[in-house]
């Protein structure tokens, strides 16, 4: 880990760029030494279904969570989640100059004891460097 997902409100990708999105917090991510690179994942998904707030048509959202193990300090995720809602809200600045849109970043703590994982990529990356 860590796992970004990104959620958004059905039909914003005509109006977003989802992939500079993605690119975006991916970025902020790599470059943390708080994340390693074998273990991030950044992916979106476009709702097929949503309402938002007060139901108008006009409404839309992005909903981001990353999940990430055990072991960091939460001052560390802190900092890392505001650094990485500061990336999201400038590739999302039109939408978020309109009045309705809204954006939000959570981040999670997996339980160790609850995650299991196979992931070779690390070893390989490793070896790369």
């Amino acid at each position: 880990m860590p796992h970004l997902v990104i959620e958004y409100s059905p039909g914003l990708g005509a109006d977003v760029d989802i992939s500079a999105l993605c690119r975006a917090t991916y970025g902020v991510m790599a470059r943390n030494p708080l994340f390693p690179l074998g273990g991030i994942r950044v992916r979106a998904y476009e709702a097929s279904v949503a309402i938002v707030a007060d139901a108008d048509e006009e409404n839309g959202f992005v909903a981001m969570t990353l999940s990430v193990g055990a072991g960091r300090s939460k001052a560390d995720l802190h900092a890392a989640g505001a650094e990485i809602f500061e990336a999201a809200k400038s590739a999302l600045a039109r939408s978020l100059s309109g009045e309705n849109f809204a954006l939000s970043v959570n981040i999670r703590e997996i339980d160790p004891d609850l995650s299991w994982k196979a992931n070779p990529i690390h070893a390989r990356i490793k070896r790369a460097n």
